[in-house]
């Protein structure tokens, strides 16, 4: 605690990825020594290097950090003994039958124990299943011969990065904190409050931590396939969904507005309900209403598929042999990441259909996803003319909405970008 309150514990961060490298400057900001940890050579070099790969750090304030020797990044373990506290912020992801794979927190911990000594705290943010923090990292730390809450101590607080959000970033959101004991909680929520301007919650527990995280993003999962399950429905029937939503929001109390769109994408949402739904069947539990919601999401990018076919029949046109300009594959406005983004899908799914696609993302210059190797295109008024239909996926800030329309033929709008647009002719909305 004396290491803590006056800034001279050395602190680790195990990961440097959008959760990890974002928490590593905070730390660093705040006065203690970090030492960021990484399989990836390359990161650990640009990080070295002073150079940014996470949008939310700015390669500047990176430089400042790295210069002052606050901040320094490795792939060498042995470094893990000059550590004080630890936060392991690696990827959780889900194997091909979706369940929880978490083969990086295990060589994670692995790693740890190799420097493991007394006094140590280490705190588990990758987002995981309740049980995890308790079941699986303490009892591979404790096969070391030291005792948790007496020789190391251990939380977990789960990690809350918004990408591309520009009023809540890592510093000012608010964290919760979940240990194994009295003492780790006390410890684990010092260090943040040190950190972070953002309200430290502590609770009873690394497994009511755990589980919170897990309601936050089902809350989202299951909000958004109500918006999208209304949007079918509302199609269907012939009405706007937008305007619904928009005359929804009107009522003062006991509703909040989710949008539908063309499925769900980034690190969490699409994941982390799953990791409930698994641990769910361990007790005879099966969560239909997560399980549901899950469903109606990963149908979206069929749906637009779909969609797409029947509005290009209306203009007496096929989507085999169309040519479809996609904007936008990053999974939400003006970041440049594609992980888990619903684009990636809809691009197979019209490809497997027989169009040829193009797409236009100032965010992402190209990428490979199964077998589709693509270029992003300037986007022109040549380009989006050869276009049979533009399907707009994301709506960046930087799309000018007006220009896209006028040289359209078609114009599908997955995102409701265009509801300024007062010539609606060739719009379709999802």
């Amino acid at each position: 605690m004396n290491k803590i309150m006056n800034k001279t514990a050395v602190i680790g961060i195990i990961g440097l990825g959008y959760v990890g490298l974002p928490l590593a400057m905070e730390k660093a900001k705040a006065g203690y020594k970090t030492i960021g940890f990484d399989i990836q050579k390359k990161k650990v070099d640009m990080v070295n290097s002073g150079v940014s790969y996470i949008g939310d750090i700015q390669s500047e304030d990176l430089i400042k950090m790295t210069a002052s020797g606050q901040l320094s990044a490795t792939n060498d373990w042995s470094f893990i003994k000059e550590v004080d506290c630890v936060a392991i912020c690696v990827p959780t992801p889900l194997d091909k039958h979706k369940q929880p794979d978490l083969s990086y927190i295990k060589e994670s911990v692995k790693n740890i124990t190799q420097g493991l000594h007394k006094g140590m705290l280490i705190v588990l943010e990758s987002t995981t299943y309740p049980g995890t923090t308790d079941e699986l990292v303490k009892p591979l730390l404790e096969d070391s011969g030291l005792k948790c809450e007496e020789d190391f101590f251990l939380a977990f607080s789960p990690e809350r990065v918004d990408p591309g959000n520009l009023i809540y970033k890592t510093q000012n959101t608010p964290k919760v904190v979940g240990g194994v004991g009295k003492k780790s909680t006390e410890l684990a929520a010092a260090l943040y409050r040190n950190v972070l301007f953002g309200e430290i919650f502590e609770v009873s527990s690394p497994e009511v931590a755990e589980m919170e995280k897990l309601l936050e993003n089902t809350y989202r999962n299951v909000n958004i396939a109500l918006a999208n399950e209304m949007c079918i429905i509302c199609e269907k029937m012939g009405i706007n969904v937008w305007e619904v939503i928009e005359a929804a929001k009107t009522k003062p109390y006991g509703f909040q507005p989710f949008y539908p769109g063309p499925g769900i994408g980034g690190h969490c949402i699409p994941l982390d309900p799953y990791y409930l739904t698994w641990k769910a069947k361990e007790y005879d539990y099966d969560s239909r209403l997560i399980e549901a919601a899950g469903e109606i999401n990963s149908y979206m990018p069929q749906y637009v598929s779909e969609r797409a076919m029947r509005i290009l029949n209306k203009y007496k046109k096929t989507l085999n042999g169309a040519a479809i300009l996609i904007l936008g594959i990053a999974y939400k406005p003006d970041i440049h990441d594609i992980r888990e983004s619903p684009a990636l899908k809809i691009i197979e799914e019209l490809i497997r259909h027989g169009a040829t696609v193009r797409y236009s993302d100032p965010y992402v210059a190209n990428f490979q996803w199964k077998e589709i190797f693509l270029n992003s295109v300037e986007l022109t008024a040549d380009e989006i003319e050869r276009a049979d239909m533009v399907i707009i996926l994301t709506d960046h800030s930087c799309y000018d909405y007006a220009f896209i329309q006028s040289n359209a033929k078609i114009v599908f709008d997955t995102k409701n970008a265009m509801k300024q647009i007062k010539n609606r002719c060739n719009i379709e909305c999802i």
